[in-house]
């Protein structure tokens, strides 16, 4: 075989091995991980949509196993190597905490739970609350008396975008920002400031500014044309500006830099569930769990899972999936929500209520907020309903103040609960400005249906279905549209999907779909509508 046959020979075999986890090398893939595997019905037997469809895909697994056992061994050997340079000091000469950095963009000198969130951040996995803050504090001290430091200036505001992220404090992105602009001044992106410009793009991530996401990112890959984290950067944002076809060339790019870290399995896992390939999504999800190398990596990679199961409408295997990732990171705000839906779903509801209190007190979401808010009202408790409503407004509000994107919080709140037109107001300038995902596009259908315009939702509600995720409550939506326009056999068959696809979808909104489903009654016998 030429040189340049084994190369491509073995870069197709670095690809696959992304996308399939190296099942056949990993032991921890097997009977090490029943959290992950064996509670869970998705992309097993149960789940009859998509078994029939993906056996080709096992036996092509299958009959490769031999080999990728041993080009993943290689390959893991390779990624945990990486990783623990993240933690090396530079040498006896390095200064402590200095420029003359670790590997991957990291200050040398870092010790403790310090080090670990750098390396967590620098890695794509995050990191605890409680670490972020030794981070900070120790760059702070340090920068104090080195205040030219462009790369503890970078870390320093990462950190802070992560922190922002992880307790729910839109206060952090503004620091994160003069942080950032700190490091740029000291070493602008033309000498190779590729850190700063990653971290920009972290913190226009968390603010929910796409298109600035987008431009951070390009300039970083222009500047370092092999940086993963650019390019898992440019995934998010194309995502969030609904380009699902330059998100995929984005995936493509950073799964060949980095086949087999949390942040490509991740987006691997948002990108398939975009697509519709639930099948898929689960079984990289579980290779995720299995691959996790900190206790943030394998709670993110169980909600994920739990968030698959939730969607299908077992409830009961989502629970499992998300008390798993708080044994693994108590007080995981993402998870404890999860927590609260599935336990709702399953008749548990003051249980759900002090479940949703909790991940709000982790982490003051809009969100949290809105679906308590909504179980409240599904339990008549009209009053406590109002105060979490009420709550939403407010954190949003104040969120808005740091510079983070609420319009799918107002708008959804707006929608449903409040003014009508100002959410399809505040929702058409975001689709304006390009931030054209299925969510968005979901939200602003609604919004008009609201507002007493359903022939103009229509438009907006179709481009969320077609998309190809299934989702209950776009395909709620758009049944409720169809049925104002009286295209009476949309409605029917649209109503009957999100009920299919997960029963207990919303606490408010899966008893009105099945209102309007014996509102509207049996089919006529009159000719298909038109």
């Amino acid at each position: 075989m030429s040189g340049v046959k084994k190369e491509r020979f073995f870069r197709r075999l670095r690809v696959l091995g992304g996308v399939l986890g190296f099942r056949g090398s990993d032991r921890e893939a097997q009977g090490s991980d029943r959290e992950a595997r064996g509670s869970d019905r998705d992309g097993r037997g149960s789940d009859r949509d998509g078994r029939g469809s993906d056996r080709d895909g096992r036996r092509f697994r299958v009959s490769r196993l031999a080999v990728l056992a041993a080009v993943g061994a290689v390959l893991v050997g390779t990624v945990l190597a990486g990783a623990l340079g993240l933690f090396a000091s530079g040498g006896p000469a390095a200064p402590p905490g200095g420029a003359a950095a670790g590997a991957a963009g990291v200050p040398a000198g870092l010790a403790g739970p310090a080090a670990r969130a750098a390396a967590g951040v620098e890695a794509g996995a995050g990191a605890s609350p409680p670490d972020l803050a030794a981070l900070i504090a120790d760059r702070e001290a340090w920068l104090r008396g080195h205040p030219d430091d462009h790369l503890s200036w970078a870390v320093l505001g990462a950190a802070y975008a992560e922190r922002g992220t992880r307790v729910g404090d839109p206060a952090a992105y503004p620091a994160a920002e003069r942080a950032l602009r700190r490091s740029l001044k000291a070493r602008p992106a033309a000498e190779g400031n590729t850190a700063a410009l990653l971290g920009m793009g972290e913190v226009a991530l968390a603010r929910g500014d796409f298109a600035a996401v987008r431009r951070w990112a390009e300039e970083a890959r222009r500047r370092q044309p092999a940086a993963w984290r650019a390019e898992a950067l440019l995934v998010d944002a194309h995502r969030g500006l609904g380009d699902d076809a330059a998100a995929g060339k984005a995936l493509e790019r950073l799964r060949k830099l980095r086949p087999t870290g949390a942040a490509a399995l991740a987006r691997v896992v948002e990108l398939y569930r975009d697509r519709g390939w639930r099948e898929d999504a689960a079984a990289v999800a579980h290779d995720a769990v299995a691959r996790a190398r900190t206790p943030a990596e394998r709670a993110a990679a169980l909600r994920r899972l739990g968030d698959l199961a939730w969607e299908r409408g077992y409830a009961r295997d989502a629970l499992g999936r998300y008390e798993a990732a708080l044994r693994a990171v108590p007080g995981d705000a993402p998870a404890l929500a999860g927590r609260a839906r599935a336990l709702a779903a399953l008749d548990r509801a003051e249980e759900a209520l002090a479940v949703y209190a909790a991940a709000w007190k982790a982490r003051p979401l809009p969100e949290y907020a809105l679906e308590a808010g909504d179980l409240y009202a599904a339990l008549e408790r009209p009053a406590k309903a109002r105060e979490r409503y009420g709550a939403a407004a407010v954190a949003a509000e104040r969120a808005a103040g740091y510079g983070v994107n609420q319009a799918l919080a107002v708008g959804r709140h707006e929608a449903g609960h409040g003014d009508p037109g100002r959410a399809v107001e505040v929702l058409r300038a975001e689709w304006r400005r390009g931030h054209r995902s299925a969510d968005t596009a979901d939200a602003l259908g609604w919004a008009l249906l609201r507002a007493g315009e359903p022939r103009e939702a229509l438009p907006y509600v179709r481009a969320a279905t077609e998309r190809g995720v299934r989702s209950a409550l776009f395909a709620y939506h758009r049944g409720e549209v169809e049925r104002a326009l009286g295209r009476e056999g949309a409605a029917r068959r649209l109503l009957e999907e999100a009920l299919r696809i997960n029963p207990h979808f919303s606490p408010l909104y899966a008893p009105a779909a099945r209102r309007s489903l014996a509102e509207l009654g049996e089919p006529s016998e009159g000719p298909p509508e038109g």
